[in-house]
């Protein structure tokens, strides 16, 4: 447990290292719902839906759809081809719908999701804006940290970045987004489980750049 604790304190660290600057600042509320359906024959089937409250949690800004496949390579490691489509709705701008291929690698770094664990993902994205020209290509790295707090609640800490390798009218080159999580994992059932916690992302913006402060509540199922 010594150990545990002291990854997950390394952890909160490193998230957290992103440099104080003037910013914007807002706070939303995110939902999700996740969905991995068993195919047979090392096939899955991934359904996701969010709903991302913001303007202080007062309206629906952003709704995201985003279905896959995947194929377990090892009980380790599975890779994954999907879909995603994003509703935008910003309170001082048009509203925007963006579709999204991605090919992702999820793998795990060490554990076996009992004890501490850490998984990574990899994901590539092609950007698609509809009445925008262009194709905006990004990579996104996600490490994620599970440790044990009792016999069934595990703290849950992960980072995302989110690099943009081409440079379109919505997109910038480098890194354009940055996310870290702090929460708890619980189940409900065998197959339900509920995560809760505080996210925090940083939108680096030509302008003035933005923190979102993250109420972050996520619904997953197994079938």
């Amino acid at each position: 447990m010594c150990v545990a604790f002291r990854l997950c304190v390394a952890s909160i660290m490193l998230v957290n290292t992103v440099p104080a600057v003037s910013a914007d600042e807002d706070t939303n509320i995110w939902l999700a719902q996740s969905t991995s359906i068993d195919l047979g024959g090392d096939m899955l089937l991934g359904l996701e839906a969010q709903e991302r409250f913001t303007h202080d949690a007062s309206r629906l800004g952003q709704f995201l759809f985003r279905p896959s496949f995947g194929y377990k390579l090892d009980k380790s490691t599975s890779i994954h081809l999907g879909y995603a489509y994003v509703y935008s709705d910003p309170q001082n701008g048009a509203s925007t719908n963006e579709h999204r291929a991605f090919q992702q690698l999820s793998f795990r770094v060490t554990g076996d999701g009992k004890s501490v664990t850490i998984t990574g993902r990899s994901r590539f994205e092609q950007r698609f804006l509809e009445e925008t020209d262009g194709t905006a290509f990004r990579v996104r790295q996600q490490l994620r940290l599970i440790a044990p707090l009792s016999e069934k609640v595990r703290a849950v800490v992960w980072t995302e970045a989110f690099v943009g390798l081409s440079k379109t009218r919505f997109q910038r080159d480098g890194l354009g987004l940055w996310r870290n999580f702090v929460g708890v994992s619980v189940p409900v059932s065998k197959a339900v489980s509920l995560e809760t916690g505080y996210l925090n992302q940083f939108v680096f913006r030509a302008g003035t750049d933005r923190i979102d402060h993250v109420a972050n509540l996520t619904i997953s199922a197994s079938i």
